[in-house]
């Protein structure tokens, strides 16, 4: 059997490894048209900021360690133009000769991944706007950096690379504006949780330019001027174009191989394509939703080396199943890392799901322990099922053990309900003995047995609305003087029981306080004495950093989504 893989990287050189492993007889070929066949895609930005120092350390494998391991002919700097399904053959194009070539093939994996997003507007050839996919778009960022010594940069783009390339560049003493059109950074997120992010990079100096639409770019002073719809342009001595990715698939589409939404490959759960015996997997294959089972194109590593090792399976005749990816994501800014899994509320929503959410902030680890940080926390899950849909958690050091507690349960079909169950290791630098996940699932059975009602920061206008409605501020005298939401009366809820004549027995009680513990607290006391309660999901913390960026930004956040 011999099997031609087009493109390297997570797809390629996984699906190669593993049909050697398969198969000691098969014929492996693998074209690549970089210089590179298997590298650290997610290390480039650290690479730019000198967090890895050595270049060679973003190459795990060479065309002869792969050969010298799996007996794999790598060719690299060759790219293959044309596909023909029906002879079974690959036009390829020696890109340091020129030469063109045919070579056969039994079985075809197509991993070509996805190349940046060209806005087509002006001036994107310019020597100082740059890409960063490849390694040798690496080097030619760290050259211009290490050779010009830039002061500035404008980053046209706010997802994963472009905020690591961010804090990288901020690192090496860059002054870094973030412009994009979305009025949130990472779409994974929901606008409330971005917000969390939004104030960190404010916070270290990154400047955001966020609902802006770029129309081009213009050198001007010695650098780039990056033109947006009716504004003043924003000045770098570079700029990076980081809008996202699509998926690079001019080649299937000339072959005629069925394309899906952005004219993705349309594969099966073996990753067969429409042609037999044509497989492809990563970054340009169109997937199913492990959450809502719809079509969806997923740009991560780890779906990409699944998806290889299951293709790999059944080109060697075995019969592996790709369920679906989740799209579990972790990126560290700074001292904050952010972390989702599922699918957010603003996907749940559109996705015509009926749901409901818990918004806490609890302690990382022990609260006496030393260094404890809050994270915040966003467990969505669809109401009278309890089916957890997904989770986003922004904070410190355990956001990535909590991250893939949820993505464990989601996978497992636990139901959200079931987080109080888990027994999860402890230990007082770690963990409480009611860990987050835990809390999270205390929460949501309340909610199930009819313990706890909540009420949400999209409720706030109608609530300012009606008469009918007593606010209530629990926390201290002096957290309500530092700031409040206008119209709360403030009653700790250490003093409450002494003073419920000073409240309505006839209204409903909207209840807040910093965290939403206390404000459950109350609650409980107020629903004992006969009143109707309801807490505020997420606390006037949570409230703070929303509205502070909405004022800042502009944005709208109904149901935690930005319009």
């Amino acid at each position: 059997m011999k099997v031609v893989i087009v493109g390297g990287v997570a797809g390629g050189a996984t699906a190669a490894a593993r049909i050697r492993r398969l198969d000691e007889q098969a014929q492996i070929v693998v074209f690549e048209r970089t210089g590179y066949i298997s590298y650290a895609n997610c290390g480039l930005p650290y690479y730019i900021g000198d967090v890895i120092t050595d270049g060679e350390e973003l190459t795990l494998q060479t065309p002869e360690s792969f050969f010298d391991r799996f007996r794999v002919d790598v060719r690299v700097h060759h790219e293959v133009i044309a596909i023909d399904p029906y002879c079974k053959e690959v036009r390829v194009k020696n890109l340091q000769t020129g030469e063109e070539f045919q070579e056969s093939y039994d079985k075809l994996l197509l991993s070509p991944g996805a190349r940046p997003v060209q806005p087509k507007v002006s001036g994107v050839g310019l020597s100082k706007v740059f890409t960063l996919r490849t390694v040798e778009d690496t080097f030619r960022i760290k050259e211009y950096i290490n050779k010009s010594h830039p002061r500035s940069v404008v980053l046209a783009g706010g997802g994963f690379i472009g905020l690591e390339l961010a804090e990288n560049l901020w690192r090496l003493g860059l002054d870094v504006t973030i412009v994009q059109r979305s009025k949130r950074l990472l779409r994974p997120l929901d606008g409330d949780m971005a917000a969390f992010l939004h104030s960190k990079l404010r916070e270290e100096g990154i400047h955001l330019a966020l609902g802006y639409t770029v129309e081009g770019f213009e050198e001007k002073d010695g650098g780039v001027d990056v033109l947006v719809k009716d504004q003043v342009p924003f000045h770098g001595d570079m700029v990076i174009l980081a809008i996202g990715v699509t998926p690079d698939t001019g080649l299937a589409k000339e072959a005629g191989l069925a394309l899906g939404e952005k004219d993705s490959i349309l594969v099966n759960d073996r990753m067969e394509t429409s042609h037999k015996d044509i497989y492809a997997v990563g970054d340009a294959v169109l997937i199913k939703h492990y959450v809502t089972n719809q079509d969806t194109l997923v740009s991560l590593a780890g779906p990409a080396n699944k998806q290889a090792r299951i293709a790999a399976d059944n080109i060697c005749g075995k019969d592996s199943r790709y369920p679906g990816a989740q799209g579990s994501s972790v990126i560290k800014l700074f001292d904050m890392t952010a972390a989702t899994t599922g699918i957010n509320e603003t996907t749940a929503v559109e996705a015509g799901l009926d749901i409901d959410k818990v918004i806490l902030s609890p302690m990382n680890h022990a609260g006496y322990y030393p260094g404890g940080r809050v994270m915040n926390m966003k467990v969505v899950f669809e109401k009278g099922t309890y089916r957890l849909l997904g989770a986003q958690i922004i904070g410190g050091d355990g956001v990535d053990k909590r991250i893939d507690v949820l993505a464990t349960a989601i996978y497992g079909g636990l139901k959200a309900t079931q987080l109080k169950d888990l027994e999860l290791a402890y230990a007082p630098p770690y963990s409480s003995a009611k860990d987050p996940i835990n809390m999270a699932g205390f929460m949501i059975d309340n909610i199930a047995n009819g313990l706890l009602k909540q009420w949400f920061l999209e409720d706030l206008p109608s609530l300012f609305k009606n008469d009918n409605v007593t606010l209530l501020d629990t926390r201290t005298v002096e957290e309500y003087s530092q700031g409040h939401i206008s119209g709360f009366i403030n009653i700790p809820v250490d003093e409450l029981r002494e003073r419920l004549d000073e409240i309505d027995h006839g209204k409903p009680v909207y209840v807040i306080c910093q965290s939403g513990v206390r404000s459950y607290i109350a609650t409980r006391i107020l629903t004992g004495h006969g009143y109707e309660a309801y807490n505020f999901s997420g606390g006037y913390r949570y409230y703070d950093a929303v509205m502070n960026e909405r004022f800042l930004n502009g944005a709208s956040f109904a149901c935690g989504m930005d319009r």
